[in-house]
């Protein structure tokens, strides 16, 4: 059992089944709840990340498969590739497209059917032979709320931003040409998500 991650609410570790790697999500007790809804919450969250990793695999989306489960913990496929975060700013030209392209895809193919991230970055994408994978639903949820979604690609554009700077405008034209092709509710959202970055203008933040 090897440690990759210890988050707020869950600590994250590979191990050995059946002779294959594969990733464990464990929720951890916190500390300042009461016992008993912290018990709750963790199983509800844990039940519904399983949910959302299944329901991304039957909306065409590459996803790791969830290999077993309990109360508060799932057993994952480990996707062994390239975080986005880590390679998109080293690509060359005809890469970065091809990688906008399956960016924009995924989150269209989520969004139109009703699934919302929660934590759309380039740090939750991986490159494994060519294939694109969104991992890590533990902030999604089920919505089909234009305002939701909106919220979903107002976060993966601040995370290209903050990231990939100097890539911003030609990824997120490409990211939005392909998301539109991919969701039907597309006119919605991004009406919506113009709303979403003139209030965060007004705001200053």
């Amino acid at each position: 059992m090897r440690i990759i991650q210890r988050g707020a609410e869950a600590i994250l570790y590979l191990e050995e089944r059946d002779g294959q790697k594969v990733l464990v999500k464990d929720r951890i007790p916190k500390g300042y709840r009461l016992p008993e809804l912290d018990g709750i919450l963790r199983i509800q969250r844990t039940r519904r990340e399983g949910s959302l990793l299944l329901k991304a695999k039957r909306a065409g989306v590459n996803a790791p498969s969830v290999l077993d489960s309990g109360e508060s913990m799932l057993v994952m496929e480990w996707i062994d590739g390239e975080r986005v975060k880590d390679c998109l700013n080293g690509m060359d030209k005809k890469e970065r497209k091809v990688a906008y392209r399956k960016i924009g895809e995924a989150a269209g193919k989520l969004h139109e059917n009703g699934i919302v991230h929660g934590d759309l970055t380039t740090s939750n994408m991986i490159f494994k032979n060519g294939a694109l994978y969104i991992i890590d639903f533990g902030l999604g949820k089920v919505s089909q709320k234009p305002e939701d979604l909106a919220v979903d690609l107002y976060l993966l554009y601040e995370a290209l931003k903050s990231t990939h700077l100097k890539l911003l405008e030609e990824a997120w034209r490409d990211i939005l040409n392909a998301y539109k092709q991919n969701c039907s509710k597309s006119n919605d959202v991004l009406n919506r998500l113009a709303k979403i970055e003139r209030r965060r203008r007004y705001k200053g933040g």
